[in-house]
């Protein structure tokens, strides 16, 4: 397998338990290379996988190290006025430092650091080569090495991701510096639907870390509130938090001290991709998961659950039948992958793209949504 991301070594480990060998061949140095990024939310699929996939002590330390997320979600107007509050859902949700998750992922495995792919042959068996001139072989390989996927490259070269034409900024405010901030962004994720064509999510994590069984901790312990703000092509040239304070300019205080306020080393600026569809393609010995083959951006917060979708559905195939299972995993990936990717994509041009009209329409049916339970009920 190449990559060592969160669905490949998830998937690793599905293996791993069926019986089933194999090794990891991952770019980073060392196992403390990645310690970095925001907490990501595992919904009750995404659980269901790991603990499927994860041997018991894994599952645990991770249970112990992720934080709740069942405090429901609640969407506001620019100046923090409640639109509507949705409630905690019934099943278990989890808030995961990416760190600390890949931590306890790489926990049991054969994983090769600094092992950067180049290339591989394929003549039934298969023969990875490496930049460093190593080579190896394996009956199956999976890429899961991300949205700019080398193996995927050389085998679905028309495949691939593309700009959008939103840009993000995300920062991070440390809560133990700054107890100001108003309970009602603290209890849930929340969701800013202004009336321009822009933005913003918050969410607060706590400060649960992972500490290995050698004592060391991998981990940020400060709880923090997470920001990210995206409008449509968005222009950073004066600077991260200062274009944002600009075009929030008008909004409640409060948030533009939360993004005033944000360490600067913690913000940072992406621009949203997403993966192209592209027809069905014959199976053979060599498969794709997660963003390597369906990328998509991050406003239904919903990418990471598929990657672990991906892994416990491929390591069932494989395990129950070896590379014949590919095809079969494919079918079924191909439609939830792509689905999943149409939906986030809509979901970003909502989020960001919006115009006047569109957006005090849609936040009057919010208020409707919030004073009628049943409307409420069959629209979340």
């Amino acid at each position: 397998m190449v990559g060592g991301g969160i669905g490949g070594l998830c998937l690793a480990h599905g293996l791993r338990k069926a019986g089933v060998d194999v090794t990891v061949y991952e770019r980073d140095l060392s196992r403390t290379d990645r310690l970095q990024g925001y907490r990501v939310h595992i919904d009750p699929h995404g659980a269901a996988a790991l603990q499927e996939c994860l041997p018991a002590a894994n599952w645990e330390r991770f249970e112990r190290s992720a934080g709740s997320g069942e405090d429901g979600f609640g969407f506001l107007t620019e100046q923090l006025k409640p639109l509507l509050v949705l409630d905690p859902d019934e099943e278990k949700h989890y808030s995961a430092s990416r760190i600390t998750l890949r931590q306890v992922l790489l926990d049991g495995l054969d994983v090769r650091f600094g092992k950067r792919f180049e290339r591989y042959e394929q003549n039934g068996a298969i023969t990875l080569h490496f930049e460093d001139g190593t080579k190896a072989g394996c009956d199956v390989l999976v890429g899961a090495d991300g949205i700019r996927s080398r193996v995927r490259g050389q085998y679905l070269p028309h495949a691939g991701a593309e700009e959008v034409g939103v840009v993000a900024v995300a920062g991070k405010l440390f809560l133990d510096e700054h107890d100001w901030v108003p309970r009602n962004l603290l209890v849930r994720a929340n969701s800013i639907v202004p009336t321009g064509r822009c933005g913003m999510f918050l969410a607060a994590h706590d400060g649960l870390g992972y500490t290995d069984d050698d004592g060391v901790l991998f981990d940020n312990t400060r709880p923090y509130l997470m920001w990210a703000y995206a409008a449509k092509d968005l222009e950073l040239g004066e600077g991260l938090q200062a274009a944002v304070l600009r075009r929030i300019a008008g909004w409640s205080p409060v948030l533009r001290r939360i993004v005033e306020s944000s360490h600067p080393e913690t913000v940072s600026q992406w621009r949203i991709r997403s993966s192209k569809r592209i027809e069905r393609w014959k199976s053979t010995n060599i498969t794709l998961l997660g963003d390597a083959i369906h990328a998509m951006t991050p406003m239904r917060g919903i990418g990471a659950n598929v990657a672990l979708r991906d892994a416990q559905l491929l390591a069932r195939k494989l395990a129950e039948s070896g590379a014949d299972g590919i095809s079969a995993y494919e079918e079924e990936m191909y439609d939830y992958g792509f689905a999943a990717v149409r939906d986030s994509l809509r979901a970003a041009r909502q989020f960001a793209e919006g115009g006047p009209v569109s957006r005090t329409l849609f936040r009057t049916v919010l208020r409707t949504a919030s004073a009628v339970p049943a409307l409420k009920r069959a629209m979340f």
